[in-house]
C-alpha cells in the first residue's frame, strides 16, 4: 500500500531550468546596462561555466563573474543583476500544468506528500513559498538535512524516517534517473520518472513507471493500491 509520495522539486513540480535561463538573461541585460563590458552571449557562457563549477544553486555567481571581469565586485552592477534576476524569477517560477490539482487529489486520497531536494534548505523553501505550496509538503528534506546529495541513500532514509513509513509504502517521483530513480530504488522505493521535466533526453530511465504529465501519477497510485487508498 502506497501511503506517501516523495517529490523532487526542480523540474518535477516546476520548470526550474526555464526559470534559471530566463532569470540569468534578465540579469545579464541589467548588468550590461550598468556597464558590464561583455556581450550577452559571453556573459551567459561565463555565468553557466561558474554554475557548472560551483553548482546551479551558487548564490555568488554574479560576484564571481564581476571579480573575473573587474578584479573586484562592482556593487552598482551586482545590484542591477540581482534585481533583474529576482524580477524574472518571480515571473517564471511557476508550476507545471496539473500539479496543484494532482497534489490536492493525492491529499484527498489520504496520502502524505513530501519533497526531497538537493537544493539548500532556504532556497527550497523560498521556491515552495513562491509556488504557494509551503503548507502542502511535510517533510521537506534538503541538502542541509544530511549533507549528502542524491543518489546517496542518506536523504532518502531521512525522508522515510520523518514520514515514519517503510520504503515499500512510499513512491518517489523525479526527473533525474541517476539521482532520483537510482537513489530511491536503492532504499527500496517504487519510482516514477517525470519525463515531462527531463532535460537530458533520457531514453531509459530505469523507473518502475514513467509519466508525461504529472496527473498520470494518480493512475500509478491507484494501480499500486488497487484503487483503494486509505
Amino acid at each position: 500500500m502506497i501511503r506517501a509520495v516523495i517529490f523532487d522539486l526542480d523540474n518535477t513540480l516546476t520548470d526550474f531550468m526555464k526559470m534559471k535561463e530566463a532569470s540569468v538573461k534578465a540579469a545579464i541585460d541589467c548588468m550590461i546596462d550598468m556597464g558590464l563590458p561583455l556581450s550577452k552571449e559571453e556573459a551567459h557562457r561565463r555565468i553557466f561555466e561558474i554554475y557548472d563549477r560551483e553548482g546551479i544553486e551558487d548564490q555568488q555567481v554574479f560576484d564571481r563573474l564581476l571579480k573575473d571581469v573587474f578584479g573586484k565586485v562592482r556593487p552598482d552592477i551586482l545590484a542591477a543583476g540581482i534585481v533583474g534576476y529576482r524580477r524574472a524569477r518571480s515571473n517564471y517560477l511557476i508550476l507545471y500544468p496539473h500539479v496543484r490539482m494532482t497534489l490536492m487529489e493525492l491529499l484527498r486520497k489520504g496520502l502524505k506528500l513530501a519533497v526531497l531536494s538537493d537544493a539548500p534548505s532556504l532556497q527550497a523553501w523560498q521556491r515552495l513559498h513562491q509556488l504557494a505550496l509551503e503548507h502542502v509538503f511535510r517533510p521537506v528534506v534538503t541538502f542541509d538535512d544530511t549533507g549528502e546529495r542524491k543518489p546517496s541513500p542518506a536523504p532518502f532514509r531521512k525522508a522515510l524516517e520523518l514520514l515514519e513509513l517503510g520504503a515499500d509504502e512510499v513512491l518517489m517521483i523525479g526527473d533525474w534517473p541517476e539521482r532520483d530513480m537510482i537513489g530511491a530504488k536503492g532504499v527500496g522505493m517504487k519510482t516514477v520518472f517525470a519525463r515531462y521535466g527531463d532535460t537530458f533526453g533520457t531514453e531509459e530511465s530505469g523507473a518502475d513507471f514513467e509519466v508525461d504529465d504529472i496527473q498520470e501519477l494518480l493512475d500509478v497510485v491507484d494501480q499500486l493500491n488497487g484503487s483503494q487508498t486509505s
